[in-house]
């Protein structure tokens, strides 16, 4: 056997939300660390409470799918997501919005063309300050709607 990184798809189950998307499931690309730990890959669309990095236990079932059970650690990095109004001065563009955030380094993923929100990925240690400041001020002028998908206490007290 070589030290192969294996990449596995970890997913998470939870209650739709009411006039958001119907999945009660979210498969996030995770890194095994051991027989039932993972860590997350990507920044979650759709699951709350857990941010890229996070170390996650799972159970596999008997269809060989890993689901998760619990965050064992926590990376420090909080998941923002982000999707521009249509009618706003960025139009639907994902693209805009990252460059937005561009200044602070964050990593972002897009859903889809037919609806493009922006997961973002803010690293521990991050400009949190100016980031809220950015975020509040997109959406009061009407450039976007957000959310906190998962956020630390660093978070809170910036």
């Amino acid at each position: 056997m070589g030290s192969s990184v294996e990449q596995i798809k970890i997913w998470f189950r939870f209650v739709p939300r009411e006039g958001w998307f119907p999945q009660d499931t979210e498969g996030l690309w995770a890194t095994r660390l051991s027989e039932d730990t993972a860590r997350v890959q990507n920044v979650p669309f759709l699951q709350d409470g857990v941010a890229e990095g996070d170390v996650i236990r799972f159970r596999t079932d008997a269809d060989g799918l890993h689901w998760a059970a619990e965050r064992v650690s926590t990376s420090g990095n909080c998941t923002i997501r982000v999707v521009p109004v249509p009618s706003g001065p960025l139009g639907r563009s994902p693209r805009a919005v990252q460059q937005r955030f561009a200044q602070f380094g964050l990593g972002g993923e897009v859903f889809s063309e037919d609806f493009p929100m922006v997961a973002l990925n803010a690293p521990a240690g991050a400009d949190f300050t100016g980031i809220k400041a950015v975020l509040d001020h997109g959406q009061e002028d009407g450039w976007w709607h957000y959310e906190l998908g998962c956020v630390t206490d660093e978070w809170r007290k910036a």
